[in-house]
């Protein structure tokens, strides 16, 4: 039951459902309010109404006698004077609340004195003249039973002046249309209210179920990718254009990059592997000759392996920090004194190196890290060249360059990107002892990246390989 009421199609059933509710509880609420107002208003009119007609025919002086007041359930009457003793009455009224005089019958004694003793002036209501009927309606509300029928009535009174005394006119008109009217809009909202919420639930259940779907496929597909562990399925994509397409797609992508990831991953451990067991084998097989035969141990060639070995496990070392997503750490630097500082201890070069540029070039970022750039850059055009090997510093707008150009073959066009994958020796470089493990120019490029900066190549103006790294300036 929590793991049904915990999924997102259950909650979203129920949160339409409940929002709904409310907003039809709130809306039959006002609507039977204003129902009800609006129909005891009509029976408040209708027993004005009546209230003045008979008032009217009061201040005409006619005969309480002759009053001909209504005789229907629809309109009880009363007329009292200013005692509060009662006058004239429908016929067929039995019996009245409300209004202030429950009697039904006329008062003899009141019918014998005119006028009610012609001593009560009123002096706390309204100024009437004789035979001037009120502007002011009192109303309430009670009961009265006409011809054996009892029902709730809205009553209305009129003060009419006559014979120097002031008669109250009462007049009721029934609230049986009310009450049946709200009893019936409610009992109607009492049974479809449960109905219309069924129908929201069943809709909104459906429908969510509906666009939840696609989900549940890509839920179930990447369970089984983990399951199988194969990176090369994809979830299915909806053809429609809403999120859950986009989700798919953006799995899908993700999906993608983790496939190629891994592939590189893979292709970096096996390239490795392959890399370190050249030297590993020519290291272990001089000294087992050594072993054997020590006047036959080449030292320098041992030497020679393991330093090559050393510099390539470093070279590994720096690319899994990177992988990793190690930032460079380090302040402020001069990007011209760092390659004059590089390029000037460097011993053992083929081609002498040439340095054009100014200091003052700053960029932020670890002094190892660049230096090590700057030094894979020279050792790549160091075998390449034929002549010689330039370095420019320089700047251009917002960015610091260094350029490494070479007079070389330089770099076709189609191969412009592969030199910066990992492992790769273009073919007049393949000797692992001249072209070096494929690393270089791959450290470069990270670096470079890791420091917000790019690293590309370009055919130099003098023909060869011109390598160009760019790096953010800091301002001055």
């Amino acid at each position: 039951m929590k793991r049904l009421f915990g999924s997102v199609r259950a909650q979203a059933t129920i949160g339409a459902t409940l929002v709904v509710a409310v907003a039809l509880i709130a809306a039959g609420t006002a609507v039977l309010l204003s129902l009800r107002s609006n129909l005891i208003q009509e029976a408040a009119a209708q027993a004005d109404a009546t209230a003045r007609q008979v008032a009217s025919k009061v201040a005409a002086r006619t005969a309480y006698e002759d009053l001909d007041l209504p005789d229907d359930e629809d309109r009880p009457v009363q007329v009292v004077d200013s005692k509060g003793r009662l006058l004239a009455v429908s016929d067929d009224l039995e019996r009245i609340s409300g209004t202030g005089t429950d009697a039904v019958r006329p008062d003899p004694e009141a019918l014998r004195e005119p006028g009610g003793g012609g001593d009560d002036d009123d002096d706390d209501g309204e100024r009437l003249e004789a035979g001037e009927i009120s502007d002011e309606v009192e109303r309430g509300e009670g009961t009265a039973t006409v011809d054996g029928h009892t029902a709730d009535y809205r009553f209305s009174a009129v003060e009419v002046e006559n014979d120097d005394d002031r008669l109250t006119v009462w007049a009721g008109a029934p609230l049986a249309a009310e009450q049946g009217a709200v009893s019936t809009a409610q009992t109607v909202m009492l049974i479809g209210l449960p109905l219309l919420l069924v129908v929201v639930a069943g809709v909104t259940w459906g429908v969510t179920g509906r666009a939840l779907k696609p989900v549940e496929g890509i839920r179930r597909e990447m369970a089984a990718i983990t399951a199988s562990e194969d990176l090369g399925r994809r979830v299915p994509e909806p053809s429609t254009h809403d999120e859950v397409a986009r989700l798919a797609r953006t799995t899908n992508a993700t999906l993608t990059a983790l496939e190629a990831s891994v592939e590189r991953q893979r292709s970096f451990v096996a390239d490795a592997s392959h890399e370190l067991r050249s030297p590993i084998a020519s290291l272990r097989t001089q000294l087992e000759v050594g072993l054997a035969h020590p006047e036959l141990l080449d030292v320098a060639g041992a030497v020679e392996d393991t330093v090559r070995l050393q510099a390539l496990a470093a070279d590994l070392l720096l690319l899994a920090r990177l992988d990793a997503g190690e930032r460079p750490t380090g302040g402020r630097l001069d990007l011209g004194a760092l390659v004059r500082e590089e390029v000037s201890q460097r011993v053992g070069d083929r081609l002498p190196v040439t340095v054009h540029g100014r200091a003052g070039l700053e960029v932020a970022g670890s002094r190892g890290q660049l230096a090590r750039v700057v030094g894979n850059l020279v050792d790549n055009a160091q075998r390449h060249a034929a002549s010689r090997v330039e370095v420019r510093v320089r700047a251009d707008g917002p960015e610091a360059v260094v350029s490494v150009a070479d007079d070389g073959a330089g770099v076709p066009a189609p191969e412009r990107e592969r030199i910066f994958e990992r492992f790769v020796r273009l073919d007049d470089a393949r000797s692992r002892d001249d072209g070096g493990a494929g690393l270089g120019l791959a450290i470069a490029r990270d670096v470079a990246a890791r420091h917000g900066g790019t690293l590309r190549v370009r055919e130099a103006p003098e023909g060869g390989a011109l390598f160009e790294l760019r790096l953010p300036r800091l301002a001055d």
